[in-house]
C-alpha cells in the first residue's frame, strides 16, 4: 500500500480545521499513515531443505559441521527438538502448504514429475495453501526452487498462489545440466511452465539470485518467499570452496554431505543478508524446516546409453548416506526417527523470544496455522480444515504442552506409522489388511534399536486401532 500523497490531508484539512492547528494535523496525520504503512504485515520467508540430516546443523549437535546461517537463525529465534515433516518430499511439501495431512490432499505416492509427460497424480486445486491464504491478504508470493506436488502445466505453484515460480517441478536435478536423472531422464528447469536453458548454471545460484530480486522488488510491500532448496539431496555438487574446510575428516561420504550442506547453508546467508541490507530483519518472519532425513540412496546411476541429460552411462549421482543422526537410527524413506526427525528454527525478532529452545512436538503442518497467526490472518470460512496447529502457545510461554500431546500419525503409499508417547508402531497395509510390524521405545537407551512388537500385544493393539481410525478421518474426499 502506498502512502497517500500529503495534498489529501491538506483537503481534509481545510474543510473543518483552523488554519492555526493546520501544521500539527498535517504532521500528526502523515505519521499515522507512514507508521501505518510500514510493514503493516510481517514478511514471510520459509527455508525448505531437501533431504537434510535429523541433526545436521553445528547449534544441533553436528560439531564437525559449518552452517553459520542457519546458527545464527537459531541464535535469533527458537531451535525446536522434536519436528517432525514426513518420510520423502512429496507428502513434507504438502504438509507445509495446505497445513493437512497429505492424505487429504491425495498425495500419497509419488506426484508427476515431468510437465511434458502422461498425466499423473498432482495435487488438487481445491486445496487452500498457505501461498493462496497470503495471496488473499495482500502479499506478493514467489516460490523458488523445488515444487514437487506435480508437474502438469494446469497445475503447479502458479495455480495454488505464487505469483512467482522459477525452479524444478518434479523431485531432483542435475545442478548444472538441469535435468531429472533417474530412467532416461528429463530436463525440468522451468518459469511457471516456460522452459529454461540454462546449461552450466549451478541452480542454487540461480534460485538464489532470483529470490534475492524478488526481495528487491517487493522490499516496499508484504512477500511471502518460499526459498525451497533442492540441496542438500544428491546429486551432492557443491560448491568448490566449501569442500576445503571438510578435507581432513575420514569419512568420505561425511566430507561430501557437509560440504553440500555448507553449500546449502551459503544461500540461506545470502537471502539473509539481502534481508539485512534493506533493514527488514526484525519485520520478516523466517522458518528453517527439512523435508525429510538424510539420504542414502547410494547406489543411484546412470544405467542408459543416450541419456537424455547427455551424462555418460554409470555416471554415479547418488548420496553419499553422511547424514547425522546422533543416537537416533534410520534415514529417508523410513519412518525411523532419522527419516521423519528434521532441524526447525522460527525467528521472527519484532514478535518472537531468541535463543530458546522448546522441546515440544511440532510438525511441518503447523507452520500454516502458526504464520497466519502472526500475520494476523483470518482463513476463508469455506477452507478445508486444517490439521496443524499454532506453535506459539509454547513458544511464548515455554511451560505449554504440544497440541499433539505425543501422539503422530504418518503414512506414505501401503506403509504408516503412529507414535504415542514413546511407543511407535510402524506398519504396512496389504489387501485392505493393516499389519504391524515393529513396535518401538524411544525412551530405550538405543531407540528403534529393540523390536516389542511380540511382547507387547496390547500396546500394539491399541496403537493399530488409532491408526486405523486416523485413516478413516484423513482419506481423501471431495472438497
Amino acid at each position: 500500500m502506498k502512502t497517500k500523497h500529503p495534498t489529501h490531508f491538506v483537503f481534509r484539512y481545510r474543510i473543518g480545521i483552523r488554519s492555526c492547528f493546520a501544521p500539527i494535523v498535517i504532521l500528526a496525520l502523515l505519521a499515522s499513515e507512514v507508521t501505518s504503512n510500514e510493514h503493516p504485515q510481517p514478511n514471510v520467508i520459509i527455508f525448505f531443505t531437501d533431504d537434510h540430516g535429523s541433526l545436521d546443523a553445528n547449534c544441533y549437535g553436528a560439531s564437525d559441521l559449518l552452517t553459520p546461517n542457519i546458527d545464527r537463525l537459531a541464535e535469533t529465534g527458537i531451535r525446536f527438538t522434536q519436528a517432525y515433516s514426513h518420510t520423502v518430499c512429496c507428502p513434507a511439501r504438502a504438509m507445509l502448504l495446505t497445513g493437512r495431512y497429505p492424505q487429504r490432499s491425495g498425495i500419497t505416492t509419488w506426484t508427476q514429475g515431468d510437465m511434458n509427460g502422461a498425466a499423473g497424480r498432482n495435487m488438487p486445486l481445491d486445496e487452500y495453501t498457505l501461498a493462496e491464504a497470503l495471496q488473499d491478504s495482500g502479499y506478493t508470493t514467489g516460490l523458488f526452487g523445488k515444487w514437487h506436488l506435480g508437474a502438469h502445466k494446469d497445475y503447479g505453484p502458479k495455480k495454488q498462489g505464487f505469483d512467482h515460480f522459477f525452479g524444478l517441478r518434479g523431485g531432483f536435478i542435475d545442478n548444472y545440466n538441469h535435468h531429472f536423472l533417474h530412467g532416461n531422464g528429463f530436463p525440468d528447469l522451468y518459469d511457471g511452465t516456460t522452459r529454461v536453458n540454462a546449461k552450466g548454471d549451478y541452480f542454487p545460484e540461480l534460485m538464489t539470485e532470483r529470490s534475492l530480486k524478488f526481495i528487491d522488488h517487493n522490499k516496499h510491500r508484504p512477500f511471502f518467499l518460499y526459498a525451497a532448496f533442492n540441496i542438500p539431496h544428491y546429486p551432492e555438487q557443491s560448491l568448490t570452496r566449501f569442500r576445503e574446510p571438510y578435507k581432513d575428516l575420514t569419512d568420505p561420504a561425511r566430507r561430501s554431505y557437509n560440504a553440500v550442506l555448507t553449500t546449502t547453508d551459503h544461500y540461506i546467508g545470502k537471502i539473509i543478508q539481502k534481508i539485512e541490507e534493506h533493514g527488514l530483519r526484525e519485520s520478516t518472519i523466517m522458518i528453517l524446516m527439512g523435508d525429510n532425513g538424510h539420504s542414502e540412496e547410494t547406489t543411484n546411476r546412470i544405467r542408459t546409453n543416450n541419456h537424455t541429460s547427455g551424462l555418460a552411462k554409470e555416471y554415479f549421482y547418488g548420496a553419499s548416506g553422511g547424514g547425522y543422526t546422533g543416537k537416533w537410527r534410520g534415514c529417508k524413506g523410513t519412518f525411523l526417527e532419522g527419516g521423519i526427525r528434521v532441524p526447525a528454527i522460527i525467528s521472527y525478532p519484532a514478535g518472537l523470544p531468541q535463543h530458546e529452545t522448546r522441546d515440544q512436538i511440532i510438525t511441518a503442518m503447523d507452520w500454516y496455522p502458526t504464520i497466519l497467526d502472526l500475520c494476523n490472518i483470518t482463513r476463508k470460512p469455506n477452507a478445508p480444515i486444517v490439521d496443524g496447529h499454532s506453535v506459539l502457545p509454547f513458544v511464548r510461554s515455554a511451560s505449554l504442552p504440544s497440541a499433539y500431546r505425543g501422539v503422530l500419525h504418518f503414512g506414505w503409499a501401503n506403509q504408516w506409522a503412529i507414535r504415542d508417547g514413546d511407543w511407535k508402531l510402524i506398519g504396512k497395509t496389504k489387501s485392505a489388511k493393516d499389519e504391524a510390524q515393529a513396535l518401538f521405545n524411544l525412551a530405550d537407551v538405543e531407540p528403534e534399536a529393540t523390536n516389542h512388537l511380540q511382547h507387547q500385544p496390547r500396546i500394539v493393539k491399541r496403537l493399530l486401532s488409532l491408526h486405523q481410525q486416523w485413516a478413516r478421518n484423513v482419506k481423501r474426499q471431495s472438497l
